[in-house]
């Protein structure tokens, strides 16, 4: 069930909501009578996801609830607090069976409020026949006050939406979620957005246009691959963005077949691909002014008689030949097709989006994503939409030691090299490979796509990549 989302400039204590939300600081008096009898009783506390519940006279008459915030100290309080403080306080007010929410909102916490609210409301339950869950109660927020702008709310609010329409494509079976089902929501986002082409190349194309890297991972498959590409053109004087997400719909490892053991989780392996699809959504409903060209390789990786097999040697679009020595390294070589396929696009600045290694969960865990660049400036300008949105990268090494790793004995290059050495560090040396000069930043996202445990994403799909994509879209355009 959608949340209406609004802002509202009045008094925050003049609203009709059910629930009234008031932030509580370190360091500061409350803002009020009943505020200052919680804090006295000890119910209501300061500190980050403290949350404390009392009643007040309702306007027009009768008694509402008034939920107490605590923010930590003020000059602390970022985005990434106020999505938390906002997830608390949606569960603590669905406890409560409220449906009317609002939210007196700090400097700078609005956006951060409706994101921590959305998200953390959000569930995923279409395939359960007799859910034992009540509905989320919550139908609208309301956010109060000076604070409370139109542009931000709204920003916040298509933002956290298309996070969550990511989310969904995360979470959906790979019986239901395959290449052709993804093309199909392209085509539903080209079809809702007069700035948005839809372009796809089906199995064949992907061979005539020389995809052989691509083209050997999905032909071990019965589902149909697709490339999909979205172009947006918002107008806009700045660079020409590539967005480029993998979309491995299922990865079995193929003939190097992986361990049972959470195989089913191989169905988020099309995260990248997902956050790229929904965040050209959220930007083009924005109408943000920047051009993008949005690749998506989309196929399955399984094991079958006409997979790729280890030692086969194969020609990516871009004429490097490479020799397939695991074919459970497979994303790697859809995105070499999907890299070069964006350069020959013409795009200027490059950043894709995979879960790519299980050696990034080691080194980063599920707190930071893997950064890895070509170009110091275009780094520095992915990491900043990073840190302004919590969706976090920590920057990994590229160095000429690492790349001779990647040189294949019979080939180009290899897939796997037999020495298993810094092996995220060596997947973004062998992508480095396919897109040229363009200034290009690699996100692995295996540790962030699911399991990120933060407050307002909890344990499952985190639609990890939209908030910062959208970001970057906003920052790259034209002041």
């Amino acid at each position: 069930m959608a949340v209406a989302v609004s802002a509202r400039s009045g008094a925050p204590e003049d609203t009709s909501a059910d629930t009234r939300v008031v932030a509580l600081f370190e360091d500061e008096p409350p803002a009020g009578d009943l505020q200052q009898q919680l804090v006295d009783s000890g119910e209501a506390k300061p500190g980050l996801r403290k949350v404390a519940v009392a009643h007040e006279d309702a306007p027009g008459g009768g008694r509402r609830r008034v939920i107490v915030a605590g923010l930590g100290k003020r000059e602390e309080l970022d985005p990434e607090k106020a999505r938390v403080a906002a997830a608390v306080v949606a569960a603590r007010a669905k406890e409560l069976g409220s449906s009317t929410l609002s939210w007196d909102a700090p400097e700078g916490a609005a956006a951060g409020i409706v994101e921590g609210t959305l998200l953390a409301l959000y569930r995923f339950d279409r395939f359960k026949s007799d859910s034992d869950e009540s509905p989320n109660g919550v139908e609208s927020l309301e956010i109060a006050g000076e604070h409370a702008d139109e542009a931000t709310v709204t920003a916040a609010r298509v933002t956290a939406e298309a996070q969550n329409r990511a989310r969904d494509l995360q979470n959906l079976p790979s019986n239901v979620a395959t290449p052709v089902f993804l093309a199909d929501r392209a085509a539903g986002i080209a079809a809702a957005h007069e700035t948005v082409e839809l372009e796809l190349l089906d199995g064949e194309a992907i061979v005539s246009r020389g995809m052989g890297a691509f083209a050997c991972v999905a032909q071990g498959s019965y589902a149909e691959p697709r490339l999909i590409v979205l172009r947006y053109d918002g107008g806009g004087g700045g660079p020409h963005l590539g967005f480029v997400g993998k979309a491995v719909t299922f990865d079995t490892g193929g003939i190097s077949i992986k361990p049972a053991g959470k195989m089913h989780e191989m169905k988020f392996d099309m995260s990248g691909g997902a956050a790229v699809l929904e965040s050209v959504a959220a930007i083009a409903e924005l109408g943000l002014p920047v051009r993008i060209t949005a690749v998506v390789p989309a196929t399955e990786n399984m094991p079958s008689g006409r997979s790729v097999k280890p030692g086969d040697i194969v020609t990516a679009m871009n004429g490097k030949t490479i020799e397939v020595n695991n074919t459970d390294a497979e994303g790697r070589l859809v995105l070499a097709d999907a890299l070069s396929y964006a350069v020959e696009q013409g795009v200027e600045r490059i950043v894709d989006l995979a879960t790519l290694t299980g050696a990034i969960i080691v080194a980063l865990g599920s707190t930071y994503a893997g950064v890895f660049s070509n170009d110091d400036e275009w780094c520095a300008e992915v990491e900043a939409a990073m840190d302004a949105t919590g969706e976090l990268g920590w920057r990994l090494p590229l160095h000429p030691e690492i790349l001779e790793l990647t040189k294949g004995q019979y080939a180009d290059l290899t897939n796997a090299a037999a020495e298993r050495k810094a092996m995220s560090s060596y997947a973004a040396e062998f992508l480095r490979q396919f897109v040229g000069e363009v200034p290009w930043v690699h996100l692995d996202i295996a540790g962030t796509a699911w399991g990120l445990g933060r407050q307002y994403v909890g344990k499952g799909a985190s639609g990890f990549g939209v908030r910062l994509l959208v970001e970057l879209a906003r920052s790259s355009s034209p002041r």
